[in-house]
Formats: C-alpha cells, sequence, structure tokens
C-alpha cells in the first residue's frame, strides 16, 4: 500500500463523521432520547405532580365536623331509653368548624409552594444528570468509533505490508528477517485493533443504556460556550437544591410559629324536645396555651435550628461548586494546550518521519520495516490525539450540562 493511499485513507477516516447517513445521531437528537425513555426524570415529575396536588390543598379550611347526638336520655325507671317522655330529653344536631387565621394560612401556602419549588428543582436535577451522563456516553461512544477507525486502518495497512514482503522474499529482494518483523507487526496491529474494537463496543454499550438503541454512525460534537462561574454555581444541582431546602426550612419555621396562636372552633347545634320549645346552642372552643415555651417555642426553635443546618450546607455547596467549575476550566485550558501543542510537535513530526520513511524505502536506502514503524508511530499518534480530544469534550460537557435550567418548565 503506497503512502498516499495511506494518507488518502486517514484523511477519510478523519471525514468519515463529518458526513451525516440515515442512520447518524447527533447529540441533541441523544439527549432527547435519553430524557424521554429516563425512569429517573419520570419519577421526578410524579414527585412534582404530587407536591403540587398537595400545595393546591394547603390553604383550605379544615373540613366541618357534623355532631349528632341526645342529651339527657333516661336509662332507669319506667321511661328508660324513652327520647319523649322525659321533658329534660333533647336531640341534638349541630356542626363544628375549626377556623384557621389568614396569616396561618398564608404561611401553610408559602411552605407548600416551596415544596414544589423543591420538587421541581431536583427534578430539573434528574433531568440534567441524564443528560450529563447521556453526553459523557455519547463522547466516549465517538472517540472510541474513531479510535477503532485508525487502528483498523492500521490493521489493514500491517496485512497489506506483510504480504508485499513475502513477495518481495519470493523474489529474493527482501529477507526473512523483514518478513518475520512485519509478521510480528500483522499480529500486533491485529490485536490492537481488536481491543479498539472492544473497547467500541463497551462504549456503545454505555451510550445504548440511556438512549436504547445505538445507531450506525455519531455525529461530531459541536462546540456550546461554558456558562460563567457565577451561573454555573447558582445552577449547580447541589446548589439549587440546597437553595429551595433553605426556602422550605424558613418557611416551615413560619408555620411552626404561627402555631403559638391556637385555633379556635365553631360550633352552631340545634336541640329538640317533645312538649317543649326547641333550643339552638351557638359556641366556640379556644384552646390554652398553657407553656408554649415549653411547646410551641421548642418546635419553633427545632425548626429554625434546620434553617441554620440548611444555610450552612448552602454556604459548603456553593464553595464545593465554586471550586468545581474553577478546576474544570483550569483542566479545559490546559487541555487545549496540550493538544495545539501536541499537534505542533508530535503530529507533525510523525507526519515527516513517515514522509522521510516513504522516501527513503523508494529509494532502497531503508527497509519496509522502518517505513511500517514510521507509519505505526502516526497512527498511534493520532490516537493519542483522539485520546487528548476526549478528555477535553468530557471536561466541557460537565461544564455545560451539569447546571440545570431553573426557569425550564418539566413536562409531566
Amino acid at each position: 500500500m503506497s503512502f498516499s493511499r495511506l494518507r488518502t485513507a486517514a484523511l477519510a477516516v478523519a471525514l468519515l463523521p463529518l458526513l451525516a447517513s440515515a442512520d447518524t445521531l447527533s447529540l441533541e437528537a441523544a439527549l432527547q432520547r435519553a430524557v424521554q425513555r429516563s425512569d429517573a426524570a419520570r419519577a421526578s415529575r410524579a414527585s412534582v405532580l404530587s407536591a403540587t396536588e398537595s400545595a393546591r390543598a394547603a390553604a383550605q379550611l379544615p373540613d366541618p365536623t357534623l355532631r349528632v347526638g341526645i342529651d339527657n336520655l333516661p336509662v332507669t325507671g319506667p321511661d328508660r331509653f324513652s327520647t319523649t317522655r322525659e321533658p329534660m330529653t333533647m336531640k341534638r344536631v349541630g356542626i363544628s368548624q375549626e377556623w384557621l387565621s389568614t396569616d396561618k394560612r398564608n404561611a401553610r401556602q408559602a411552605a407548600a409552594d416551596a415544596m414544589v419549588e423543591r420538587e421541581s428543582v431536583q427534578a430539573r436535577a434528574a433531568v440534567a444528570d441524564v443528560r450529563l451522563q447521556t453526553t459523557l456516553a455519547y463522547v466516549d461512544a465517538f472517540y472510541a468509533e474513531e479510535s477503532s477507525r485508525l487502528a483498523t486502518a492500521m490493521e489493514h495497512h500491517a496485512r497489506e505490508e506483510f504480504e508485499a514482503a513475502r513477495a518481495r522474499l519470493a523474489a529474493a529482494t527482501a529477507g526473512s528477517q523483514e518478513v518475520l518483523a512485519l509478521g510480528v507487526a500483522r499480529g500486533q496491529a491485529e490485536d490492537e485493533a481488536s481491543e479498539a474494537r472492544q473497547q467500541q463496543n463497551a462504549a456503545r454499550l454505555a451510550l445504548q443504556r440511556w438512549i436504547g438503541a445505538a445507531p450506525d454512525d455519531l455525529v461530531p460534537l459541536v462546540d456550546v460556550p461554558p456558562p460563567g462561574e457565577d451561573a454555573y454555581v447558582a445552577a449547580h444541582p447541589t446548589v439549587a437544591a440546597l437553595q429551595r431546602d433553605l426556602e422550605v426550612a424558613k418557611r416551615s419555621a413560619a408555620v411552626a410559629s404561627s402555631n403559638r396562636a391556637p385555633n379556635w372552633t365553631w360550633e352552631v347545634g340545634y336541640g329538640q324536645r317533645t312538649g317543649y320549645s326547641d333550643l339552638v346552642s351557638v359556641g366556640v372552643s379556644i384552646p390554652i396555651p398553657v407553656a408554649p415555651d415549653a411547646r410551641q417555642d421548642r418546635d419553633t426553635a427545632a425548626r429554625l435550628a434546620l434553617v441554620d443546618k440548611a444555610e450552612a450546607d448552602l454556604a459548603e455547596a456553593t464553595r464545593v461548586a465554586t471550586t468545581q467549575y474553577q478546576t474544570l476550566q483550569a483542566d479545559a485550558q490546559r487541555l487545549r494546550q496540550r493538544i495545539e501543542r501536541y499537534r505542533a510537535s508530535v503530529l507533525t513530526t510523525a507526519a515527516q518521519r513517515t514522509a522521510a520513511a516513504m522516501a527513503a524505502y523508494r529509494s532502497n536506502q531503508t527497509p519496509l520495516t522502518t517505513l511500517f514503524e514510521a507509519r505505526h508511530a502516526e497512527v498511534e499518534a493520532q490516537r493519542k490525539l483522539l485520546a487528548l480530544q476526549r478528555e477535553l469534550a468530557r471536561t466541557l460537557a460537565q461544564l455545560v450540562f451539569r447546571p440545570i435550567q431553573l426557569t425550564a418548565e418539566v413536562s409531566p
């Protein structure tokens, strides 16, 4: 196989991912599939629905109570168990209603709304995690496929070089040492290609876990600018969830504080007597907080302690998210520099070495094994570049897809 044909094959390998086909899958389509089939996202949406339904009843008054009874029913003597002979016997029916003040109902509604917001954020965090894991799996599958293509091209090249060496041996223009060396090189190339295909298969299975059936080809990733530090930290799943936890804790403390004022219960009853006038009763029940400092205030203090805990957790999570962002940004910058330096110093030199080996081989100044070693080194350099690009893509994916969309709607 000539050097020009090898370079043409390498160029084709580089351009193949850019050619879309009927079985080609883009990252955006993969993300849509993953979110649609994710049970974690479905469970989170169910939690949001549950919290929303509960919030609709939070500010409602308790159900009224129907009261029915008989007062002063005789149980001894000739009139026992009679409801009409004893003038003091009265049939009674009434209704009572526990009354919550407007402030209490508003506090309970605010606490329920805070719970809905927390569940919504957790649902969006679940979706963000699905998108992130799918993106990482997509990146691994894409670069594993590219690496496998390079290894396969090298395998085919090694076989052709081995056959060429055997033909030269038959024509007495090459020695057996060269044929044996190329035979070993062919075996190594075949093993490397097999290992690359094994890694590609594992990566495709990992992607299939998120999107279902894996496609034949994947579209190259499109650069998406990462968010700024403040936006990343504010939309970090842990920070956003703890922010809502803090709001829930504050609202719960407000509800506990409102319980210091007791709830009144109003009651209206109608009594019927035989032979006498019927009676109407109106009353109100007022609980008496005999020890609010030992009961209601303790509950409020417990809720306020949870507020302090939520604030501390949020502050810690914010510091962790800030450090994480700075680390990822530094890693991305370092990887970009490594890629540029690697292209300039290694890939260029490897291509020059291959060209020099080809020229020397054509002028019968070097054996075929030297040319093969130069080509193999160039392919390995290309695979190392793919590894660096994969690491950069994974780093950028964490910057772009880990934050959640705080304003996005969670579809049921």
